[in-house]
């Protein structure tokens, strides 16, 4: 056969593939906005009154079914969104990991596994990175000497609104390229009164309001347009507790929402894990991915 037919046969299969996969090209957004909720279950999404995050699935993509790795509690699977890998790879196992307990199979200059934050530092030497949560163990998993700014909110017990009023002042005043808001609720509530308890619906009301304060700081800077926002969460859990096997505790709400996205696009027949966070972030910002990297961009873009 000749070399041009082999090369037409080729190029035709890759696009028969690509037009197959269902996925679109990635948007290259200028900005993404990345919302936290410690211990948010998928199970909860159609009980709680949250009008912002509804709005951000109808006019974005989103699926209920993204798992969080084993155990499904906090820093191994934070460490697992920012990442792009599986414990097994990066090393932080447990539910307070500081350092690898297992040795990273890579690290970067830094001296930690390679994070979305760095990734986008070394491409944007001069972009505006930020990182706040009311957890101080978040700091440990996003390499600092990556971000510009980030800070550990006042006990939300005593001031519940300060991360938010943090974020929003952050945005106004530094119009953030990446930036990550990590809120320590509704985990604390699942602890105190129970999972898929009139407290823990009524903690994710006041969630949703601190989101769409957040959505609203970002519309002001006259960026809106260019964000592209992801909500999401590190596991769920059942009763008073996670860390176990049940899907209560393991699928986590994974919603995205901006230009270049799906519009009302519900993605839960495409199998997400917590380290293709990542890598969905890296396709939007066109980074190119660590070879230790195993996360995926999810074919949410139009």
């Amino acid at each position: 056969m000749k070399k041009e037919n082999l090369i037409w046969i080729a190029a035709l299969m890759l696009a028969l593939f690509a037009s197959c996969s269902g996925a679109g090209k990635a948007p290259e957004a200028k900005r993404v906005v990345l919302i936290g909720l410690d211990g948010w279950g998928s199970y909860s999404v159609g009980k709680a009154q949250t009008p912002n995050i509804r709005k951000f699935m109808n006019e974005g993509a989103y699926t209920l079914k993204k798992r969080s790795v084993l155990p499904s509690s906090s820093a191994v699977n934070w460490a697992s969104m920012f990442m792009g890998a599986c414990p097994e790879l990066h090393g932080y196992t447990e539910w307070g990991s500081k350092t690898p307990e297992l040795p990273s199979r890579v690290v970067n200059r830094h001296g930690i596994f390679p994070t979305i934050f760095q990734l986008y530092r070394d491409a944007n030497p001069d972009a505006e990175i930020g990182c706040i949560y009311e957890w101080d163990g978040i700091k440990y998993l996003v390499d600092t000497l990556s971000l510009n700014y980030h800070a550990l909110a006042p006990d939300y017990k005593e001031n519940p609104t300060a991360l938010c009023e943090m974020a929003v002042r952050y945005i106004s005043e530094k119009k953030p390229d990446l930036f990550a808001v990590i809120f320590d609720n509704p985990d604390h509530v699942g602890h105190a009164e129970g999972h898929d308890t009139p407290g823990y619906y009524d903690k994710l009301t006041e969630l949703d309001g601190y989101i769409g304060q957040i959505a609203d700081a970002v519309r002001k800077t006259g960026r809106m347009e260019e964000t592209i926002f992801i909500i999401t969460a590190d596991h769920g859990g059942i009763h008073k507790g996670h860390g176990g096997k049940t899907m209560a505790e393991m699928e986590t709400p994974f919603i995205i929402s901006g230009k270049g996205v799906k519009r009302n696009y519900c993605f839960d027949h495409v199998s997400m894990m917590q380290y293709d966070c990542a890598g969905t972030i890296a396709e939007i910002f066109a980074l190119e991915q660590p070879q230790a990297w195993i996360g995926r961009p999810m074919p949410v873009f139009e």
